[in-house]
């Protein structure tokens, strides 16, 4: 009745999700076979949704400004970002990713600081006291943000407590917050919360994001 299509129809739809293990069918409905704990490694990560992504950060690149102070996430996304930026001059760029460091750390034309602390091989993300001790010192105009999961009703989430308390103080030194995701993390709900919705002023998504999904966002105001 929501969406105007026939049972056989769903049926078939969540019988081709199943094939696929995207979910398990139950009676009457189905569960998803990702729990909120579950996290992908970088080069799984890197290889899915590549063209979204690209696309997501050539947008993305176009709200920094020079003389801009911006902070990078880490995320596959926002080490599509930094390629974008490599160009870029009278920028300084703060980050707690190891790729990302990777991408940027032979362009003279930015200045580039990097945020220690204790290495996620996962994420290979710097976290923890003495990451976040830095982020203290420090205020930026921009920060792009990466996610595992933003839902209407839970929030913007990953699936580990560490990567979420990094990514909560990013934003609480940001006088903005720009979440960079593809449409597979939309609706989805990973394990750690760290931010609202109204804690996110911009996000950027790619078309097949759903449609009345985006809707029930800008109702809330992102």
């Amino acid at each position: 009745e929501v969406f105007q299509v026939s049972e056989s129809t769903v049926r078939r739809d969540l019988k081709e999700l199943e094939d696929g293990r995207l979910l398990k069918r139950t009676h009457g409905g189905a569960i998803s076979l990702q729990s909120v704990d579950f996290e992908p490694n970088m080069v799984d990560k890197e290889d899915s949704y590549r063209e979204e992504k690209e696309r997501i950060a050539r947008t993305a690149a176009e709200l920094v400004n020079q003389g801009d102070t911006i902070l990078l996430d880490s995320g596959t996304t926002t080490l599509a970002l930094a390629g974008e930026l490599r160009s870029r001059s009278g920028i300084r760029v703060i980050t707690n990713s190891v790729i990302v460091l990777g991408e940027l750390k032979d362009c003279r034309n930015i200045e580039l600081t990097i945020i220690g602390g204790l290495l996620r091989p996962d994420t290979q993300a710097f976290v923890g006291p003495m990451a976040e001790r830095a982020l203290d010192m420090i205020r930026v105009d921009k920060a792009f943000m990466a996610t595992n999961g933003l839902n209407v009703r839970e929030g913007v989430t990953t699936p580990n407590l560490t990567e979420a308390a990094i990514k909560r103080k990013m934003i609480d030194i940001s006088k903005q917050v720009i979440l960079l995701t593809d449409h597979s993390k939309i609706g989805g709900i990973a394990y750690a919360k760290f931010a609202d919705l109204a804690d996110i002023d911009t996000c950027i998504t790619d078309e097949g994001a759903s449609v009345s999904m985006i809707g029930q966002f800008r109702k809330q105001g992102l």
